[in-house]
């Protein structure tokens, strides 16, 4: 990190009756993690972001898993949106946009955010449902509209193809750590809009 260089760093915790959430991010890091969560699924979509993203996070969550996966898995999305967008401060230098496109053996998903202060997820799956009705896509959803709610930015993810349920999340997540990981990069040093600043 070069001397005087501002850290791009957050912790933000929520607590509610049905969760509790605790991340430490630093966008600047090395893609490690320490995910200690009651959901092995979405530990490991975790690990792949911020593998593929380049963002060290620790993450503390538990909450009301024996309801469903539903409220924690938002709540995570929530708090790592808030994180980025704590760390990210003004938004100085940052290069704005991020794409991605990623394969997944039958998957192929587009990835592509603008962090320009406005809230919007366009989510272009379908919601598949297992046998007893559970979906991991919609949960996926529920994720992603915290996450781009909370860092303000414009998320869309659109799948080309796909059928199998965790191949598609999986792209989902990793798409999102390599388009994000564009997207936060220092490019210059004023705001990226011609408004002069990002809100």
């Amino acid at each position: 990190m070069e001397k005087n260089k501002k850290l791009r760093r957050a912790v933000i915790v929520r607590e509610t009756k049905e969760t509790t959430v605790k991340i430490t991010l630093n966008i600047d890091g090395h893609g490690k993690s320490d995910i200690d969560c009651p959901l092995g699924f979405w530990s490991h979509m975790l690990t792949l972001f911020s593998f593929f993203g380049g963002f060290d996070i620790v993450l503390e969550a538990k909450g009301d898993v024996h309801v469903d996966d539903h409220h924690l898995v938002e709540d995570i999305g929530i708090c790592l949106g808030d994180a980025f967008y704590k760390a990210l401060g003004e938004k100085k230098g940052i290069k704005r946009f991020g794409f991605a496109i990623v394969p997944m053996d039958e998957t192929l998903m587009q990835v592509a955010i603008d962090i320009s202060g406005r809230p919007f997820l366009g989510f272009s799956i379908p919601i598949i449902r297992n046998k007893s009705g559970y979906s991991d896509v919609e949960n996926l959803q529920e994720f992603m509209r915290g996450f781009s709610n909370h860092l303000c930015m414009n998320l869309h993810l659109h799948l080309f193809s796909g059928d199998n349920t965790h191949h598609i999340c999986e792209a989902s997540f990793k798409g999102l750590g390599l388009a994000l990981k564009e997207a936060v990069k220092i490019e210059a040093t004023g705001v990226s809009s011609t408004k002069g600043k990002i809100d």
